[in-house]
């Protein structure tokens, strides 16, 4: 059964967006970016933008699921504040658009894409430009986290067992 993930890799100044269809056997990447916000720009009307961006995309490609990374931050409250705000308005849209949304831990990321829970940036672009058969490494960064996401979530909730068991890891 082929399956339309959305991945996000939330933020505020760049928001990672990536959307690949999954049938049990192969993916087929359908389209990757960020939506972005300059540093000058009101945070209201930065939240307002990032909201306006992902239901144009959920809006365009109509996808079966949302993953998107769960929150750890261990040093800069304000920034951590900040993320959660932006992600907020992210699981928001996915909301309204009745979206179904499955958050993932970086472990769980890492994991999936790569096989080993620590593996560090470069080797999740490389596994992840790989799986998805790109001809070059997704930039900026964010954008390969977020189709990291969209794998993890393929490899997690659409496998045999993850139908089996219901909805996956973390199904809201």
């Amino acid at each position: 059964m082929r399956t339309k993930i959305l991945g996000i890799d939330p933020g505020y100044a760049i928001v990672g967006c990536g959307i690949v269809e999954y049938d049990g056997s192969r993916f087929v990447t359908l389209d990757y970016g960020a939506i972005t916000t300059p540093a000058g720009m009101e945070f209201t009307e930065r939240l307002a933008a990032i909201y306006d961006g992902l239901c144009e995309l959920l809006e365009q490609y109509h996808p079966d699921a949302m993953a998107i990374e769960k929150l750890y931050f261990n040093t800069n409250q304000k920034t951590a504040i900040d993320v959660a705000q932006a992600r907020g308005v992210i699981l928001l849209a996915a909301k309204k658009h009745g979206v179904s949304i499955y958050e993932y831990t970086p472990l769980q990321v890492k994991q999936s894409v790569v096989g080993y829970g620590r593996a560090v940036k470069q080797q999740i672009i490389e596994m992840t430009t790989r799986i998805l058969n790109l001809k070059r490494a997704p930039k900026p960064d964010d954008v390969a986290d977020a189709l990291a996401i969209a794998i993890c979530h393929a490899h997690s909730a659409c496998s045999q067992l993850g139908g089996i068991l219901g909805k996956g890891a973390a199904g809201r």
